[in-house]
């Protein structure tokens, strides 16, 4: 039985209703998608069967009011339930992060009282598989010079470009498009699955993500009626509120492939016998187990902490940086070092290291990459941008 690891009391810290959320995410991550999860990332295909359970459970939206078909959790609800998820699987909590802070969070913050009423519900449920458009082939750190635009032509805009590397493409219903108006200003869009001209192709040959849905959004003379421009939000401030959303969630998500990862290397290392004893009592795996521990439980505490302020509406987009950045990269490293720990097994189907390591290497990008995340942290110490 998986032994989560709690070396700060960490638990302490949350409420009843955390815990017994958290405890409904994980049995269903155990029931539903540990059984599964590496035949579908081996095969190259995702669990679309998986999505309205997960809607079911609450994994989509949990911090939207429950009027508009959510929760109405915090945001350490929030970051607990993508923990579970990627415990099970960086694409099933992907999925999650996607429909959640990059689709509802937006419409939800900055849509009219009709988008949200008849978006959110279905997007709450799993009914519809929502999709974020803001990276482009040619802008993906610098989206501010995306080449997306759309025009007014009295009774619909005419929007055209194209994005990339877009989670739930080609299975979403509908897409959180963001796209210059004729001022050149960035605007959100809600393009739905259907319209003329909007083409979502998968994106295949990957070696990361493998159980994810991963392709483009395509829009070609594609008409959106009026009434899906988001009405609250002018400019790139609109798009980096969601990638904080994400980051935030992202940041909590990974401790669950770090936990995941470690509490393999502890059970097979206490199991392990080499030289007539467990590989558990030599030096050098000792070393690596309590390197390990340590780093989850600053990640713990630094995802609580960041967690604590955005309930009190007092986490900076420097701050989250901070954390998705520091965890992620924590979460890479104890998967190496797990696999290693492991040693040819830790390649194999039978565990779940190798199929966290290489997720990572893509969360490690996503959402902002691993270096700009670090230019974010430096701007903050010095009000120097770097990246312009």
């Amino acid at each position: 039985m998986y032994n989560p690891p709690d070396y700060y009391q960490v638990d302490e810290l949350l409420t009843d209703e955390h815990k017994i959320i958290r405890s409904a995410v994980r049995d269903w991550v155990e029931r539903a998608v540990k059984p599964i999860i590496d035949d579908y990332a081996q095969k190259h295909e995702y669990p679309t069967h998986l999505i309205k359970e997960m809607g079911e459970i609450g994994a989509f939206g949990p911090f939207i009011p429950e009027k508009y078909g959510g929760s109405g959790l915090d945001q350490i609800a929030y970051g607990l339930i993508m923990t579970e998820l990627e415990r099970g699987d960086s694409a099933i909590r992907s999925t999650a992060s996607v429909q959640t802070s990059l689709v509802m969070y937006p419409i939800y913050a900055f849509g009219s009282e009709e988008q949200k009423m008849k978006y959110l519900p279905r997007l709450a449920s799993g009914e519809w598989v929502g999709a974020y458009g803001l990276t482009e082939p040619n802008h993906g750190s610098d989206p501010g010079s995306m080449l997306t635009h759309f025009e007014d032509k009295g009774d619909h805009y005419l929007l055209n470009g194209s994005k990339m590397w877009i989670t739930n493409a080609s299975i979403c219903d509908v897409a959180m498009v963001w796209a210059k108006d004729e001022e050149g200003k960035v605007r959100g869009l809600i393009v739905e699955r259907g319209m003329e001209g909007f083409s979502t192709p998968e994106t295949k040959r990957k070696w990361s993500l493998r159980a994810s849905v991963t392709g483009e959004l395509i829009f070609d003379n594609v008409r959106v009626p009026k009434e899906n421009l988001l009405p609250n939000i002018k400019g790139l401030k609109g798009p980096l509120m969601c990638l904080n959303s994400a980051r935030y969630g992202i940041a909590w998500g990974v401790l669950g492939a770090a936990m995941e990862c470690y509490d393999t290397a502890v059970r097979y290392a206490l199991e392990r016998k080499q030289f007539h004893k467990p590989i558990a009592s030599f030096q050098l795996q000792q070393k690596k187990l309590a390197e390990m521990l340590t780093e989850i439980t600053k990640g713990q505490l630094l995802a609580w902490r960041v967690g604590m302020l955005k309930n009190e509406d007092r986490a900076t987009p420097a701050q989250i940086s901070m954390a998705k950045r520091n965890n992620v990269e924590m979460a890479l490293k104890i998967a190496r070092e797990s696999r290693q720990v492991l040693g040819a097994m830790g390649i194999t189907g039978d565990f779940p290291i190798m199929r966290h390591m290489m997720n990572l290497e893509s969360v490690i990008t996503y959402e902002g990459t691993h270096d700009i995340h670090l230019l974010i942290t430096g701007m903050d110490i010095t009000g120097i941008p770097a990246f312009e």
